[in-house]
């Protein structure tokens, strides 16, 4: 009897003009049922009706693209509700802080949880453009959404930086501070770059004034990147997030293999010129009830994950902001940590500069410069040799090196200590670091420096590319000239980083080129 009231009361709601207004198709289970389900809601539209089955699977995406907006809409909840208890004011901000932390009900979980979701989904989009390259996912017709995955990482470090400062406490006061530093040594823009006190730019009136709203960290700084953070960034992050998923949806979908593969006896000059095949008629999965069952899952699980580490581990909060006392060691955050490790190696308008401009460049031609037509869309290591270890040491072994090294074995001074060391900030070391012109017994700006500077470079650069167009080498020849020359240069760029770490702890060499101008 009660079965038979549960089942009228439901048929009831389901065919009432209020839901029919709301929801246009029943529940029976058909295939066109589960189709209307993706098509007509406003949230799982997003996905295709339907996606290979092989897409399905974690071991294929390992859920980094669903997780990482996960934690974005994670971080948009969590910071609204922030923002009801906070002022951007140098009077009110840590005071706020403190006061959202020890009186305000759930506040300390709803603050970790901001602070968490940010780190988290730093990683998470990391660790899914990684996916996306062992996949060959980014290859035709898929190249600009990866333009566009490029920019939504860059956007996702900024958004997590611009709220660093928010706490206005010693740690973010001071991490901004380290990684604002660099900004002085913008080319042009910056006081302490290349040519820019040629250009009239001043300690006053340059990028990094501009950034902070004065010469300082100060109360306008903090107004300037709440702004950033609360408005400015997410909303251009948000629209290219739909771009990118629009992006998804019109070029095919979650990638799948593409082209036929190269015959052993075809033309590898050729190998550009395959003509497009249709995808595989493999196995296709409706997204209702099966991709929306994983995704659901997985989010399940993260945000379980998420909340347990949010109750138990406290984001940091130290004593109040306070310009006049330095901690030592001053760290930027971990992110960065690989831009302030360079420092050490490079001059800051390098280091802090050209070089995160080349990644970022360098990132963003990997589809137009890579014409493998392989491993598009399945992992493989045997047909993508070179792009995957170039890739993979880059893009993940050499950053997370720079990054445990800033985090755990840079202490005061910023000297190095061994794991084992304890950190003794009375700690000092000769300086006996060397220009390489010093070894050959010049020790000023003469033209022979200038000159011998200059050789060291184009024959670094330049010289490996003569020697391969000499060769007229098969690499050449796939690639042509002006690709070659790319990947040439960004690989050369790339490995001058271990370069010249080498050189610095095996022969005390600080710059290999000294002019009047620059320093590298």
């Amino acid at each position: 009897m009660k079965n038979s009231r549960a089942e009228k009361l439901k048929e009831a709601i389901f065919n009432s003009s209020v839901w029919k207004s709301i929801f246009r198709h029943d529940y029976a289970d058909t295939p066109r049922n589960r189709v209307l389900q993706v098509t007509s809601n406003v949230f799982l539209h997003l996905h295709p009706p339907k996606v290979p089955k092989h897409g399905v699977r974690l071991s294929y995406t390992w859920g980094m693209g669903g997780i990482t907006f996960l934690m974005f809409l994670v971080t948009v909840v969590t910071g609204v509700v922030l923002m009801f208890y906070y002022r951007p004011t140098g009077e009110y901000a840590y005071a706020d802080m403190k006061y959202l932390m020890f009186d305000v009900p759930f506040g300390p979980i709803m603050r970790n949880m901001h602070r968490w979701a940010a780190h988290g989904m730093v990683i998470c989009v990391w660790f899914h453009m990684f996916r996306v390259f062992m996949t060959g996912s980014y290859k035709s017709p898929r190249e600009f959404n990866w333009v566009i995955g490029v920019v939504l990482l860059v956007l996702t470090l900024l958004l997590s930086f611009t709220g660093y400062l928010l706490p206005w406490d010693q740690l973010s006061m001071w991490a901004v501070t380290v990684g604002t530093n660099m900004a002085r040594a913008t080319p042009f823009f910056g006081h302490e770059g290349p040519l820019g006190g040629e250009v009239g730019v001043t300690a006053r009136y340059d990028a990094r004034s501009f950034l902070l709203g004065g010469s300082l960290v100060g109360p306008p700084a903090l107004l300037r990147f709440y702004v950033l953070h609360c408005i400015f960034i997410p909303i251009v992050a948000s629209l290219l997030m739909i771009l990118h998923f629009w992006r998804i949806r019109k070029d095919g979908g979650i990638s799948t293999p593409q082209l036929e593969k190269v015959s052993r006896n075809q033309n590898t000059s050729e190998a550009g010129e395959l003509q497009r095949k249709e995808p595989k008629k493999g196995e296709k999965l409706h997204v209702w009830p099966h991709l929306v069952r994983i995704e659901f899952l997985v989010a399940l699980v993260v945000m379980i994950i998420l909340t347990v580490w949010s109750i138990t581990i406290d984001a940091p909060l130290e004593e109040a902001a306070n310009p006049t006392k330095t901690p030592n060691p001053s760290k930027a955050p971990w992110y960065f940590l690989g831009l302030q490790e360079m420092l050490v190696y490079f001059d800051p308008w390098i280091a802090g500069v050209v070089l995160p401009v080349f990644i970022i460049v360098g990132l963003m031609v990997i589809p137009y410069v890579d014409i493998n037509p392989k491993g598009n869309g399945y992992y493989t290591f045997r047909e993508r040799k070179f792009a995957i270890l170039t890739f993979s040491w880059g893009f993940f072994i050499l950053w997370i090196a720079l990054i445990i090294i800033g985090v755990f074995l840079r202490g005061p001074g910023w000297y190095f200590f061994w794991p084992w060391q304890e950190w003794d900030p009375h700690k000092t070391v000769a300086l006996t670091n060397v220009n390489l012109s010093y070894v050959f017994g010049i020790r000023h700006y003469t033209p022979a420096a200038i000159f011998g500077g200059l050789v060291v470079f184009g024959y670094y650069y330049l010289g490996v590319l003569y020697y391969f167009l000499r060769r007229k080498s098969e690499t050449i020849q796939k690639l042509g000239v002006t690709r070659y020359a790319i990947v040439a240069f960004l690989f050369l760029t790339m490995m001058a980083l271990p370069i010249k770490i080498f050189l610095r702890l095996a022969f005390n060499i600080k710059y290999v080129w000294v002019t009047p101008w620059f320093y590298i």
